[in-house]
């Protein structure tokens, strides 16, 4: 199994960038790539039309870390972990994501990879404005 860390470094402080990563109301804003519409709520989890169809995700409790790691229920039944983390860095924030090979060939790994990457993107564009 393959695993690729992507990075994107956002010129806001650690905690308002993970105050806004960890909001599940803006999820669709900036994950499309996990969430392409409104997520609906089930508990402790999220249900969310997602690119690879419904699937079911459930963040790590709210914290003082950065720790926004989530477990993806995909469509065929398998979980998937996904660690994420805000930490500091000299211009301000940094989100690390970690994209696992689960389920997936070579191609599709890249996909997602860019995926990911477009994700992160777009999370520092709304909070950098």
């Amino acid at each position: 199994m393959k695993s690729r860390h992507l990075s994107c470094v956002i010129s806001a402080s650690p905690q308002s960038v993970y105050a806004f990563a960890a909001d599940p109301d803006n999820l669709s804003a900036w994950a499309a790539g996990l969430a392409t519409a409104d997520l609906r709520r089930d508990g402790d989890d999220l249900i969310a039309d997602s690119p690879m169809g419904e699937v079911r995700v459930r963040f790590a409790p709210r914290n003082d870390l950065g720790v926004l790691d989530h477990d993806v229920r995909l469509p065929s039944g398998t979980t998937v972990t996904n660690p994420m983390r805000v930490v500091a860095h000299p211009d301000g924030a940094e989100v690390i994501f970690t994209v696992r090979q689960i389920e997936v060939d070579d191609e599709e790994f890249e996909r997602d990879c860019r995926m990911v990457a477009r994700d992160l993107a777009t999370l520092k564009q709304i909070i950098e404005g």
